[in-house]
């Protein structure tokens, strides 16, 4: 018999009387407060200018499993494919209303809409509306917080919403938090707003019995405000080339605890392997590049007009969750671990710092992956300083972004073809032309888009290694000499116009400040701007600090001698 694809309209008093479950494969819940309000203000609104006027709040997909119980039972059980964030919220809600209502039937309905009491003597066993086997701790997390009475009111839930390690119930426990703080602090009737919620708000579903074709409707169909992204999607894909249920079930979670590792910034890291492995600027989405690009390239002959296919350069199912794993934990040990113990230093890490907190991307981040793949901590540093000054010198001499990606492609696919670090070293992909970055450096830099991530680095050039550098949450870029000093102020005194002109936004006379500027102070003559506007705003800055102590007084010669300085050591490090 053919298969049949189902779609209808359903009602949220309709919805919470079947079973669903959310697969291994779907993402956490990542609805926010923003959207946490916005549901419950559209549905309150609605509902406020006329109670009889149905709403509707999005669509569902799912795939319809028959499950045999062990006690004999058959039912429907629902593999909810796209949907699950706002059904996840929909049954969070109907925990909350049970929990500050009064009225007896109304908590029994809201129970009811939550699990299945069980019933010995009806041989009916105890059963969840939703079953989330996206992990173990979240299923502990609805037992405890959702399917108990009064759950919610829970005050771990505060402490979860800050502190939980894992993405899905953190979230669910801030949209929680909010639920009760909107209901608290509004003037929304329960008794007007639930019946409502129950039996006027609608979704559309669309249900398919065959797994392939439910995936077909999963990959197309959006949840409102909540798109499926790439990684979604790509997880699915894989998920599928695994037979084995607890092979399947394992690479699940580990992907999820990945996902809630790098949160919102998964499908970037993602997109870093990509460039591992393809070794080129991306050119599709980042589905098709693993699908075209990774596990089934080609090669096109211009000739022929025909495309050979070549050996696959990760194969989908096990070696790509495995390869993900590995990267992962690349990661973690690159970025989320000190290596002073290694080092001796912070070199190292302050390195890393400033390339984080100043360069104008990121795609620099998948050489220094590749290369932690093949040598490890072998003369990391060393690769780190020369990856940081070729990515930072392509950037500055303004080569666009497609060269700087090609080029950050050249150093990978060199990294696969050495056989030692110093073989590595001694190629040319880290080429820089001195005289090129000293002429740019040397001129005037302020407005430049790198003048920032310049005088940051010389702050690490003069920090020691010893101590670990922060970044402040508010960098600004600050003329020691100001751009229009006042008449008869000593800075008038002590530079001539054409001096001013020609001195005033070189690196020389830039400083880093922790605050946004000051104009007013920022005119001030020299002593007074030192000890009123600099003393309590350069702490965190090395070298505006170097300049603050060593020059009691700022004329041309000490502004001249410093932009020499500075530039000596930037050539040092540069060349």
């Amino acid at each position: 018999m053919a298969n049949t694809i189902e779609s209808d309209k359903i009602f949220i008093k309709s919805i919470f009387e079947m079973w669903y479950r959310i697969p291994e494969y779907q993402r956490p819940y990542v609805w926010g407060t923003d959207q946490i309000n916005d549901l419950l203000d559209d549905v309150s609104f609605a509902q406020q200018q006329n109670k009889d006027s149905e709403y509707f709040l999005g669509s569902i997909v799912f795939q319809k499993k028959q499950i045999h119980s062990s006690d004999g039972s058959e039912y429907t059980e629902n593999d909810l494919l796209d949907g699950q964030q706002r059904l996840t919220t929909l049954f969070l809600l109907t925990a909350v209303i049970r929990d500050i209502t009064d009225n007896k039937i109304r908590k029994a309905t809201c129970q009811k809409s939550i699990f299945q009491e069980a019933n010995p003597d009806d041989n009916i066993p105890e059963r969840l509306r939703i079953v989330f086997d996206i992990r173990d701790e979240v299923r502990d997390f609805i037992d405890k917080y959702v399917k108990e009475e009064n759950g919610t009111k829970k005050d771990k839930l505060k402490e979860l919403s800050k502190n939980s390690k894992d993405l899905s119930i953190k979230n669910m426990a801030t949209a929680i938090l909010e639920m009760h703080k909107y209901f608290r602090n509004s003037e929304i009737s329960i008794d007007e707003f639930f019946p409502y919620f129950r039996n006027k708000v609608l979704m559309i579903y669309v249900a398919s019995e065959e797994l392939e074709d439910a995936f077909k409707l999963f990959t197309i169909m959006n949840d409102r405000g909540i798109k499926l992204r790439n990684s979604d999607i790509l997880k699915a894909m894989n998920l599928r080339e695994i037979s084995d249920d607890t092979k399947r079930n394992n690479y699940a979670k580990d992907w999820e605890d990945i996902e809630s590792y790098f949160e919102e910034n998964f499908d970037t890291f993602l997109a870093h392997l990509r460039t591992v492995l393809v070794k080129d600027k991306a050119r599709l989405n980042l589905l098709d590049e693993f699908e075209k690009n990774i596990y089934a390239p080609t090669k096109y002959d211009r000739e022929t007009k025909t495309y050979t296919k070549l050996v696959p350069l990760l194969n989908k199912g096990e070696d790509t969750f495995e390869y993900i794993k590995k990267y992962k934990q690349y990661y973690i040990e690159l970025f989320d671990t000190s290596h002073y113990d290694e080092y001796s230093s912070y070199k190292f890490d302050n390195l890393l710092t400033v390339m984080r907190a100043t360069l104008p991307a990121d795609f620099w981040i998948s050489p220094l992956l590749r290369f932690y793949d093949k040598f490890g901590n072998e003369k990391l540093f060393d690769f780190l300083k020369k990856l940081d000054n070729k990515f930072s010198y392509d950037w500055i001499i303004q080569y666009t972004p497609t060269t700087r990606l090609e080029n950050m492609g050249k150093i990978i696919d060199r990294i696969g073809s050495v056989s030692s670090t110093d073989e590595l070293f001694e190629s040319n992909v880290f080429d820089v032309e001195e005289h090129k970055l000293l002429n740019i450096l040397e001129e005037d830099i302020y407005g430049r888009r790198f003048a920032r991530y310049i005088l940051y680095k010389l702050d690490y050039l003069y920090s020691g290694e010893d101590e670990k550098m922060s970044v402040p949450k508010t960098i600004s870029v600050e003329h020691i000499l100001p751009q229009n000093p006042k008449e008869g102020s000593q800075w008038k005194k002590d530079f001539t116009d054409i001096q001013i002109e020609e001195n005033k936004h070189k690196i020389g006379n830039l400083v880093l400040i922790s605050r946004r500027k000051n104009s007013s102070q920022g005119n001030l003559d020299y002593d007074k701007k030192k000890e009123k506007y600099f003393q309590k705003n350069i702490d965190l800055f090395r070298n505006s600090l170097r300049i603050l102590t060593l020059n009691d007084t700022w004329t041309p010669k000490e502004l001249e001698e410093n932009q020499r300085s500075v530039i000596e050591e930037l050539k040092k490090h540069y060349c």
